[in-house]
């Protein structure tokens, strides 16, 4: 098992972020026509726009989530106040609720994908496997915060925001100390999480980089009345 904890959690996690940067690069910089959303509104809107906002607020949330629970050093927790326990039941609550707006808004956009046959038609097989692979994995989270009520007292949460930290630092044999004696579900729930990174430049998620930041920042459009 430690062999296969250090594959998986110790080599696998550097080895996607490599190809999540160079696939995103060298797609740009050689297939810009794929870059885009692919977005099947237009071929079928039923319900489409309340799906799409349940599922990106949600996951945006989630991801919001596990960047603070994950990323950020248990010390600004502490120096917040926040105990390893307390920070469990907020993510707990937190990620259950968005997790749930997500689950919705995916369940539609997978029926849709699935049982529309002018969707279906117009979709490549990457499309349906991410989209599922997200699905797969939102499940999953779900069913870890079933399984975190069993342990309250933040131990795993520890654990795994010790693997992030000893990951993102280049210690991979202490990343894999910590992690390996989580629950095999947190341990499937990381590895997908890694393996859409795999993914990401292959998919229609690429669209995520070009994020219309400026949009936001632009300025006013000037209309004259002819």
């Amino acid at each position: 098992m430690h062999i296969i904890d250090t594959i998986f959690f110790g080599i696998y996690p550097y080895l996607a972020t490599a190809i999540f940067f160079l696939g995103s690069l060298i797609r740009y910089d050689r297939e810009q026509y794929t870059w885009k959303t692919g977005s099947s509104q237009m071929l079928s809107s039923k319900n489409f726009r309340i799906a799409s906002v349940l599922f990106h607020v949600g996951i945006i949330a989630i991801l919001g989530g596990h960047f603070a629970g994950l990323v950020l050093p248990w010390e600004i927790w502490h120096a917040l106040g926040i105990s390893m326990a307390t920070k469990q039941i907020i993510a707990m609550g937190v990620g259950g609720f968005f997790g749930v707006l997500c689950f919705i808004g995916l369940s539609m956009l997978v029926y849709r994908r699935l049982f529309d046959p002018r969707i279906r038609a117009n979709s490549s097989l990457m499309d349906t496997g991410i989209l599922l692979l997200i699905y797969l994995q939102l499940i999953i989270g779900m069913f870890t915060i079933v399984i975190s009520t069993g342990h309250m007292d933040g131990s795993v949460m520890y654990n795994l925001m010790s693997w992030s930290r000893y990951t993102l630092t280049f210690r991979p044999a202490e990343a894999v100390e910590y992690i390996s004696s989580v629950h095999w579900l947190y341990k499937m729930h990381v590895t997908l999480g890694i393996t859409l990174f795999v993914l990401f430049p292959f998919s229609r998620l690429v669209h995520i980089w070009s994020v219309p930041v400026q949009y936001v920042l632009r300025s006013y459009q000037v209309v004259r009345q002819r």
